[in-house]
Formats: C-alpha cells, sequence, structure tokens
C-alpha cells in the first residue's frame, strides 16, 4: 500500500494565522459534504488573509506547485469551520504553507500547500522576499522542504483506451487574475472522478502536481489509471504534455 507522509503538527510557537468561516451551497456537492475545490479554494483564501494580515511585502507574487490533503472527514453544508494556518518550512525560492480545517464535530482536513515565489511579469521563481524569514522562520522550525514534483515520475505510457480518458473542457470562469487556469479548477477533475466512484470516500489523502500551466483555448484531455492502490488522474495537453497530476489513496 502506498503510504502518504504524514502531516505536520500545527507549531507551539511562531506565527499562526486564524479564521472563520461557513460551508456554503456553492461549496458542496448534491449530497451536502464540502468538495475539494471548494477546499482548495479556502486554502487561497486564508493564505492570501494570512499576508494581508501579516503586512507581507509581497502579497501577490506567489503561484502553487504542489497541493496535499489528509480528508479525515469533510465539512458539510452550513457546518461553521476553523481555519489555522502556518508556514511549515521553507527552501530558497519556495515556502509551504500548512493549513488545518475542523469543526466542532468532528470535521478534519489537514493541508500542505507549496507555494513558488515568482515574478509576475515572467512567472520565473525569485529567492523569497527578504521580510519572509522573519515572520515565518519561528513557526517552520527551520524546516527545509524540496519543490520536486514526485508523483509524476514513473507512470505509465498515455493510454489510448477510451474508457480511459475524457475530453475537459477549459472554461473562462476557470482563469484567475494571473491568466492562467486557477489551482482550485484541477480538483475539479477528482470530483468528477468520485462522482463516478461511489466507493472512493474519505478518510483520503489527494495530491495535485503543477507541472504545466494551462491557458485560455487550451485543449485539455484527462486520462485516468488505477495503479496499485493509487487512483492517477492526469491533466494532458493536446501535445501530449502533461500539465497537471493528481493521486488519491486511502488513508
Amino acid at each position: 500500500m502506498t503510504r502518504p507522509p504524514d502531516p505536520v503538527p500545527e507549531p507551539v510557537n511562531g506565527r499562526v494565522f486564524a479564521s472563520k468561516r461557513r460551508v456554503r451551497l456553492g461549496d458542496v456537492s448534491p449530497k451536502g459534504r464540502l468538495r475539494f475545490d471548494a477546499a482548495a479554494r479556502y486554502l487561497q483564501d486564508i493564505a492570501n488573509d494570512d499576508a494581508v494580515d501579516g503586512a507581507y511585502s509581497d502579497i501577490h507574487g506567489w503561484v502553487v506547485r504542489r497541493t496535499e490533503m489528509w480528508v479525515h472527514r469533510f465539512p458539510v453544508y452550513m457546518e461553521d469551520i476553523n481555519l489555522r494556518t502556518w508556514c511549515g518550512g521553507y527552501g530558497s525560492h519556495w515556502a509551504e504553507r500548512r493549513t488545518r480545517i475542523v469543526s466542532a464535530s468532528g470535521a478534519l482536513i489537514e493541508a500542505a500547500a507549496l507555494w513558488v515565489h515568482v515574478d509576475l511579469k515572467t512567472l520565473r521563481s525569485i529567492p523569497l522576499p527578504s521580510d519572509f524569514l522573519p515572520i515565518v522562520d519561528l513557526a517552520s522550525g527551520g524546516r527545509k522542504v524540496s519543490a520536486k514534483l514526485t508523483i509524476g515520475k514513473n507512470l505509465p505510457p498515455l493510454s489510448n483506451d477510451p474508457t480511459k480518458l475524457s475530453q475537459w473542457p477549459v472554461r473562462f470562469t476557470d482563469m484567475d487574475a494571473v491568466g492562467h487556469m486557477n489551482n482550485a479548477s484541477y480538483w475539479d477533475a477528482l470530483e468528477e472522478y468520485l462522482s463516478r466512484h461511489g466507493t472512493r470516500r474519505a478518510p483520503l489523502h489527494a495530491t495535485v502536481e503543477h507541472h504545466l500551466a494551462i491557458d485560455p483555448g487550451n485543449l485539455v484531455r484527462i486520462f485516468e489509471d488505477e495503479i496499485d492502490d493509487r487512483i492517477i488522474l492526469r491533466h494532458v495537453l493536446d501535445n501530449d504534455a502533461v500539465a497537471a497530476v493528481t493521486q488519491v489513496v486511502s488513508l
């Protein structure tokens, strides 16, 4: 069995930012559970709120390279949830943001998102801002993290089996202010998969790795594979380049 890494516990010392919200109608599945794409938006929102509250010198120059979620129990419609976020580690040009989503009734999602610091004009990675580490270093404990993408390695070739692929429309509403498909929209493909596979339910560990940007007008296909105990979904461009890889395993 593929064993996912363990979440990083909330630090005793250092900056931890907290927020509250209620799960709304547009965030849930027809059965009322919080969807993965909505949870990904929550992660974006609290990251932005933390950066504003902490007066970070660069609030917007960050893009997500990888997001992991440990879903023990999904929050549900109209449930009040608490979110807490902190820096779980960093590298030369990137930092990992950890977030916990919990409710009084026992909902629990733990998340790790690797954010790369970029020049917004070129989208090339640049060193972390000079004021960043003094803000977050105590919470991270000086932990170093890698920006390497791993789940997309050593996968089987793309299949020609029509039952394993589907066309994926890229919508105007998928795009964000950077001009590429927003990272939360990549989780829609997992929701489509789960809607057709009723036995795949929490507790789950799900990861999305971003290899290439998806731009307006791109033609995208989703390739599905079941490899041992893993579900693998690949967002593939029309030149067969893999833009993103999603992996799901049971906890």
